[in-house]
C-alpha cells in the first residue's frame, strides 16, 4: 500500500495523512472549492478538486472520488468519518474498482447500519439490549398497545441513520401518535426508511461507549471506554477517557460486549459499540461502523494510533498486541471547537477566522483544518478543531483543559470554548454525575455572561500596568486605563 486517497476534508482528512505519512504512504486529498485553502489540500503529496461545496456534488460524490483514485493509482481509501464512510454501497463500489477500502465490509455495514437489524445480530450473545421492541412497528394501535407495556417515557427511534433524526421522546399516551407521525415522517426524509422500534427511555441516562479493533485473523480486541454525555441535540460537545463511573468489573464486561458485538457482524478495522448506562445498569444501543470523531482520546490513554492500525489491518496484517497488553495509562479529555453560538441555541456562527491562536503545553493535542484568516464554510460541519489533553488523572486533566481553553485565541467567530469551560468548571461534571441532558437541566446562555463590568475592566487595568516588566516608571495605571483595559477585553474574548 503506497498510495492512500482521504475521501474526506479538514481536521480528519490531515489527521488520517499525517499518521500514513509517518507509515510512508503517499497521499491524495480531494477537495470542494469552498476547501480550495484548506491544510489538508497543501499537506497532502496530490489534490484533486472534486466538485462544487455542496456535499452532493463534492465529498459525497462517490464516482468521482473513485474516478480520481484510479487516474492517480491509488491502492486504498480511508473514508474518515461521516459523508461516505458507513456507506455500503460506495465501499462496494471501491472493492470492485480494485482498489481496497479502509474500514469494515459492506455486509458489517448493513448489519449494524440497522439499528433493528443489529439488534438481531447480537441476540445470541446474550448482550443486554434496551427494554422495547426489536422489529419495526407497523400500525398505530400496535405502537400504543407496546407503548404501555414498556411504560412511559418511551423513545420512538428510526431504525436507519442518527444524529437524532427520527427519534421522539413521548411522555404520556395523548402525544403518542402525533410524536410516532413526526418521527417517521422525519426518518423517511432523512434515510429513505421509515421504520421506526420503540425502546424504554431512560431519563438521566450516560452515553459510553467502547472502542473495538478486529483484523482479519480472528483478533477482536476493545480498547476500553470513552464517556461522551455532554452533548446538544443528540451530538457530543465533550467526551473523556475513561469513565468516571465504571468499575473495573464493568469495564471488563462492557469490553467483553462490545467485542462480541463486532464478532456478531464478523468486523474488520475500527468501530465503536455506543451503550447506555443508567444506575448501574447498562445495554447495547448501536455499533458505528468507521472511526469517531473523539477517537483521539482513546489514543491518549492507550497509546495505540488507531489510523496507522486500520491501515495495517485493511493490508491483511495481523494485531501486533493482545487483550492484555493493553491498559489505561492516565486520564483524556476531548473538547470539540465548533463555530457555534451557544447563547442563541448552539447555532452555528459561521464568518473568518480572524484571529487563531492554539494552546500549547504538554499533554495538548489540536486536531484541526483550519488556519487563520480562513472563512467557515456554511455546507459543512461547522467544526473547527478538537483539542485533545491529557493527564495523569483526572483532576489534572480537568485543570489542564480549562488552562487550554483559557488560552486558546479566536476572533471573527463564536465557539463552544465557553461552554465547554462552564461544563468542566461544573460540581457535576467534576463528580461525574452529569448526563446526557446536562445542557438542558444546568445550562442557560446567561451563564456564560462572557461581558465584563467596569470595576473588572479597572482592576484588570491596574494589575496589568503593575505586572508589565517594561512598563515606563513615569506611566500612570489610571491614566492609562482606557488602553490597557481595551487590550485585556480583546485577550479575554469581550
Amino acid at each position: 500500500m503506497k498510495k492512500i486517497l482521504v475521501a474526506n476534508r479538514g481536521e480528519i482528512a490531515l489527521r488520517i495523512m499525517r499518521s500514513a505519512k509517518e507509515m510512508g504512504i503517499q497521499t491524495v486529498a480531494v477537495f470542494s472549492e469552498a476547501d480550495r485553502q484548506s491544510p489538508h489540500v497543501f499537506f497532502a503529496d496530490e489534490a484533486v478538486c472534486i466538485g462544487a461545496p455542496p456535499s452532493s456534488q463534492s465529498y459525497l460524490n462517490a464516482a468521482k472520488i473513485i474516478e480520481v483514485a484510479k487516474a492517480l493509482n491509488v491502492d486504498a481509501i480511508h473514508p474518515g468519518y461521516g459523508f461516505l464512510s458507513e456507506n455500503a454501497a460506495f465501499a462496494r463500489m471501491v472493492a470492485k474498482a480494485g482498489i481496497t477500502f479502509i474500514g469494515p465490509s459492506p455486509e458489517s455495514m448493513e448489519i449494524m447500519g440497522s439499528k433493528l437489524g443489529a439488534k438481531a445480530a447480537v441476540k445470541k450473545y446474550n448482550i443486554p439490549l434496551v427494554p422495547g421492541t426489536d422489529y419495526a412497528i407497523s400500525t398505530v394501535e400496535e405502537a400504543l398497545k407496546v407503548g404501555k407495556e414498556i411504560g412511559f417515557p418511551i423513545l420512538i427511534k428510526a431504525s436507519a441513520g442518527g444524529g437524532g433524526k427520527g427519534m421522539r421522546v413521548v411522555e404520556s399516551e395523548a402525544e403518542f401518535e402525533e410524536s410516532l407521525r413526526r418521527a417517521v415522517s422525519e426518518a423517511e426524509s432523512a434515510f429513505g426508511d421509515g421504520s421506526v422500534f420503540l425502546e424504554k427511555y431512560f431519563r438521566n441516562s450516560k452515553h459510553i461507549e467502547i472502542q473495538v479493533l478486529c483484523d482479519n485473523h480472528g483478533n477482536f480486541f476493545h480498547l476500553f471506554e470513552r464517556e461522551c454525555s455532554i452533548q446538544r441535540r443528540h451530538q457530543k460537545v465533550i467526551e473523556e477517557a475513561p469513565s468516571a463511573v465504571l468499575t473495573p468489573e464493568q469495564r471488563a464486561e462492557m469490553g467483553n460486549h462490545a467485542v462480541n458485538v463486532a464478532r456478531a457482524c464478523n468486523y474488520s478495522g475500527a468501530g465503536t459499540v455506543e451503550f447506555i448506562y443508567c444506575d448501574g445498569e447498562y445495554y447495547f444501543l448501536e455499533m458505528n461502523t468507521r472511526l469517531q470523531v473523539e477517537h483521539p482520546v482513546t489514543e491518549m490513554i492507550t497509546g495505540i494510533d488507531l489510523v496507522k492500525e486500520q491501515i495495517r489491518i485493511a493490508r491483511g496484517e495481523k494485531l501486533s498486541f493482545s487483550q492484555s497488553d493493553l491498559s489505561i495509562h492516565g486520564h483524556a479529555i476531548e473538547v470539540r471547537v465548533y463555530a457555534e453560538d451557544p447563547e442563541n441555541n448552539f447555532l452555528p456562527d459561521i464568518g473568518t477566522l480572524e484571529t487563531y491562536d492554539k494552546p500549547q503545553g504538554p499533554g495538548i493535542r489540536i486536531d484541526d483544518g483550519f488556519r487563520a484568516g480562513m472563512q467557515i464554510p456554511i455546507y459543512y460541519d461547522p467544526m473547527i478543531a478538537k483539542m485533545i489533553v491529557h493527564a495523569q488523572t483526572r483532576e489534572e486533566a480537568i485543570a489542564k483543559t480549562i488552562r487550554a481553553i483559557d488560552e486558546y485565541r479566536i476572533h471573527g467567530v463564536k465557539t463552544t470554548l465557553d461552554f465547554c469551560r462552564y461544563v468542566l468548571m461544573h460540581d457535576n461534571f467534576k463528580d461525574g454525575s452529569f448526563h446526557t441532558h446536562f445542557v438542558n437541566q444546568y445550562f442557560k446562555p446567561e451563564d456564560l455572561n462572557t461581558s465584563a463590568d467596569d470595576d473588572e475592566l479597572r482592576i484588570a487595568a491596574l494589575l496589568t500596568a503593575y505586572l508589565l516588566p517594561n512598563a515606563s516608571a513615569k506611566s500612570s495605571p489610571l491614566t492609562e486605563q482606557s488602553e490597557t483595559a481595551s487590550a485585556w477585553r480583546i485577550n479575554r474574548g469581550f
